[in-house]
C-alpha cells in the first residue's frame, strides 16, 4: 500500500504536465555458448568475442541510465564445444542451470527469446534448459503439433507483460507495463525436422505478431518490444526467415530487437534498406538493433517516454538505437575488461570442455587450412566428404540402395566472411584432437542421405555456385570474386563427380534460393566416372539433416527424398573415420575448379595467414584495417 501511495503521489504531482522518463533497452543475441573469450578450436583465449566482455558493457550501460531492461535474443545454447559438452558429453542434470544461464543470472535478464539453434539438441533438452532458466523465455510462433500437423497450444510462453517501476528525470517513480514477444524463423521445422517432426509446428513471424500484439495491448501493455530472432529484410513474403523490417510496420510494436544474421544494426550493411536510418538506428521510424554475434556487441535502444495523466497513456517521444563493440578491429585490442564473475560461473563446464576437446583422435600428416576453400578444392572440405561417403556406404549396405553410386556434399563452414578474419580452419600437423574435428565441422548436424537424379545434382551445384559474383571477362581491373552476402555454409562441394564453375555467367539462383536466371548455367563439364553425367541416373548424396530437410532452399531438397536418417552426428562420423585411418593424410582430389578467365584479375578476401598457402596465380595486395587481407588471383 505504501508503494502504491508513493506512485500515485508521483503521478498527481505531474498533473500540470508529463515528465520525461528515459528507458534503456539492452540486447545480446547469438551468443552461441561463447561465455568466455576463448577459441576452443584453436585452444587459446581471445578478446574478439565472449559474454564475459559483453557483461562489462552491460554494467557500464546500466550505470549511465537508471531505467534499463535486458533481453537475450536466442541462439544461446549451441555453437561451441562447451554447448556440446553439456548437452552430449556430460549432460545437464534436471534443474541444473545451463552454463550460459549461470553466467546470465548474474546480470539479471528480464527475458530471453529462443533462436533456431536452440532446437539442435532435441526438444527434451531444450525444455529442460528452459525449465531451469533464471529468466522467463518467450517464443510466440512455436506451437505443439495437434496430432495432424496443425498448430495446437503454444509450445512455450508466447509473450509477457512485465510491470516495471521507472523513474522520471526528477527521480519520481512510475509503473509501466512492458510487453515482450518472442519470435523465431519458422524454418526450424525443416532445419531440425528429425527433432521436431510431429512435435512442433511453426507460424509466420509477422502473422504471429499481428495476432498477439492486439491481445498484449488489450491486457495493458504500454509499450511492446518484439524480440525477434530474425534478420533485417528489404522485401517481405509470408513465411520468410528474415522479417525484422516488416515487424516495424506492425501496429503496436514499438521496438524491434533483431538477430540471427550475425550482422550489426545500425551499420553500413543495411544502409540501403528501405526506411532505414543508420544514424539514428531506426527503420520506418522505430528503433531497431541487431547486436552482432558471440557477444562481440551490445545492442542499446534509448527511449524517451511521456505519461499523459488524463489519458492514462504512455507515449514514445523519441527512440534511437546503437551498438557498442567489445573489440577495436583496427587497433586489434579489447575495449573493455572481462567481468571476472562470468569465468567463475562457468569454470567447471569450461574445464570439462577443455579436457574433452583435447582428446586425441588420430595423427595428422600435414596441416589442414580453409583459407582458400572458396577458390579451389580444399582438404578441409574433402575430409568431411570422405567421412560422409564412408559412413553412408556402410549404412546403406544390404539395403535397396546398395548399388546406387554415393556422392557427398560438404561446405566450408569456416571461411571468414561476417564471422571475421580469424574464422578459418588452421590445424597444424601432429595430433588430430576432438577440438580439430569440431573445427572442421562446427555444427551438431546428423548424417543423412538423399536420392537424386543427375539433373538434380546439376541444379544442386547451380544453387551452390551463387557463392560467386558474376565476372566480366572484358574488364582488366580487379573484380571481387566472392558474393559476401552468400553464406559459405551453402557453398556445397559435391564429391564423386567433377565439374567447373564458370563465373562469367550470371548465377542461376539468388542468395535466397529463388530461380532468377532460368537460362543461366555456371556448372560446366559435369561428369561422373569420366563421362558426362546422365540426367536420369539415380544417385545417393551424403549430406546433413539441415540440407536434406530443405535448409538453404536447394532445388529438390525438401525432406521428401531422404533415404537415410542416421542417429550419429557428422562429427562422430568424422571421428570414427579418422580413428580407423589412425594417420590422416589431408589432400583434395581437385574434382572442381573455376573455369579459367584469361586476362581477368579476381579479388579475393582471406586471412593474412593465407599467404603461407598461396595458390598459383595469387598475390597479396594489402592487409585491411578490419584484419582481412586482399589478394589478387589470375588464372
Amino acid at each position: 500500500m505504501k508503494k502504491t501511495f508513493m506512485l500515485m503521489t508521483a503521478l498527481l504531482a505531474t498533473a500540470a504536465g508529463a515528465q520525461t522518463v528515459d528507458l534503456r533497452i539492452l540486447e545480446t543475441t547469438d551468443l552461441h555458448t561463447n561465455a568466455l573469450g576463448y577459441d576452443y578450436y584453436q585452444d587459446k583465449p581471445t578478446g574478439e568475442f565472449g559474454f564475459e566482455y559483453t557483461a562489462t558493457l552491460i554494467q557500464n550501460a546500466r550505470k549511465e541510465k537508471r531505467n534499463t531492461l535486458l533481453y537475450d535474443n536466442g541462439d544461446l545454447i549451441q555453437g561451441t564445444p562447451l554447448g556440446d559438452y553439456v548437452a552430449k558429453v556430460r549432460p545437464l542434470q534436471p534443474g541444473q542451470l545451463h552454463p550460459m544461464h549461470a553466467a546470465m543470472k548474474l546480470l539479471k535478464y528480464d527475458a530471453g527469446n529462443l533462436g533456431n539453434h536452440e532446437f539442435n539438441y532435441g526438444l527434451p533438452f531444450l525444455q529442460q534448459v528452459v525449465a531451469a532458466a533464471p529468466m522467463p523465455i518467450v517464443s510466440a510462433n512455436t506451437y505443439k503439433d495437434n496430432g495432424s500437423g496443425q498448430p495446437g497450444d503454444n509450445a512455450f510462453t508466447p509473450y509477457l507483460i512485465q510491470r516495471r517501476t521507472v523513474y522520471d528525470t526528477q527521480g519520481r517513480p512510475y509503473v509501466i507495463n512492458v510487453g515482450v514477444i518472442g519470435l523465431l524463423p519458422p524454418q526450424i521445422v525443416e532445419w531440425d525436422k528429425a527433432n521436431l517432426d510431429g512435435k512442433i509446428v511453426t507460424a509466420d513471424i509477422v502473422e504471429t505478431a499481428r495476432k498477439f500484439v492486439p491481445q498484449m495491448k488489450a491486457q495493458g501493455a504500454d509499450i511492446i518490444v518484439a524480440v525477434a530472432h530474425s534478420g533485417i529484410n528489404a522485401d517481405y513474403k509470408p513465411g520468410q526467415e528474415n522479417v525484422a523490417t516488416e515487424l516495424t510496420k506492425v501496429p503496436g510494436i514499438d521496438v524491434v530487437l533483431s538477430g540471427h544474421s550475425h550482422q550489426e544494426f545500425p551499420g553500413p550493411v543495411y544502409k540501403d534498406i528501405p526506411g532505414a536510418d543508420i544514424k539514428n538506428g531506426t527503420i520506418n521510424g522505430k528503433p531497431v538493433v541487431m547486436a552482432g554475434f558471440w557477444g562481440n556487441d551490445l545492442g542499446i535502444v534509448d527511449l524517451k517516454l511521456n505519461y499523459d495523466r488524463k489519458a492514462q497513456k504512455w507515449s514514445i517521444q523519441t527512440g534511437a538505437a546503437s551498438i557498442r563493440p567489445i573489440w577495436d578491429k583496427t587497433a586489434k585490442k579489447s575495449l573493455v575488461t572481462p567481468d571476472p564473475r562470468i569465468a567463475a560461473a562457468v569454470k567447471a563446464a569450461h574445464e570439462g570442455t577443455l579436457a574433452y576437446v583435447r582428446g586425441k583422435v588420430a595423427d595428422l600428416s600435414a596441416p589442414i587450412t580453409s583459407y582458400w576453400a572458396l577458390v579451389q578444392d580444399d582438404p578441409s572440405v574433402q575430409l568431411v566428404s570422405n567421412a560422409q561417403t564412408d559412413y553412408v556406404k556402410k549404412a546403406l549396405a544390404g539395403t535397396q540402395y546398395k548399388d546406387l553410386p554415393v556422392l557427398s556434399a560438404a561446405a566450408p563452414f569456416k571461411a571468414g566472411g561476417r564471422s571475421g578474419p580469424s574464422y578459418y580452419t588452421d590445424i597444424p600437423a601432429g595430433t588430430l584432437a576432438i577440438k580439430n574435428v569440431a573445427d572442421l565441422y562446427v555444427y551438431p548436424n546428423t548424417v543423412q542421405a538423399v536420392q537424386v537424379t543427375g539433373a538434380q545434382v546439376q541444379e544442386w551445384l547451380e544453387r551452390s555456385a551463387g557463392q560467386f559474383n558474376q565476372i566480366d571477362p572484358a574488364k582488366t581491373e580487379p573484380q571481387a570474386l566472392v558474393n559476401e552476402a552468400f553464406p559459405t555454409y551453402n557453398f556445397d562441394v559435391i564429391d564423386g563427380v567433377s565439374y567447373e564453375i564458370d563465373v562469367t555467367q550470371p548465377s542461376r539462383y539468388n542468395t535466397a534460393g529463388d530461380l532468377v536466371n532460368a537460362g543461366a548455367h555456371r556448372i560446366k563439364n559435369l561428369s561422373y566416372q569420366g563421362k558426362p553425367i546422365d540426367p536420369a541416373q539415380q544417385f545417393i548424396v551424403a549430406t546433413n539433416n539441415y540440407r536434406a530437410s530443405g535448409g538453404g532452399k536447394f532445388p529438390a531438397l525438401t525432406g521428401k527424398n531422404i533415404v537415410l536418417q542416421a542417429p550419429d552426428e557428422t562429427r562422430q562420423a568424422l571421428i570414427g573415420f579418422f580413428q580407423a585411418q589412425k594417420t590422416v593424410n589431408p589432400a583434395a582430389d581437385g574434382n572442381w575448379k573455376l573455369t579459367p578467365i584469361p586476362g581477368a584479375t579476381l579479388l579475393v578476401t582471406s586471412s593474412p595467414n593465407a599467404q603461407k598457402t598461396l595458390p598459383a596465380g595469387a598475390a597479396l595486395v594489402r592487409t585491411r584495417d578490419d584484419g582481412f587481407a586482399e589478394y589478387t588471383l589470375k588464372f
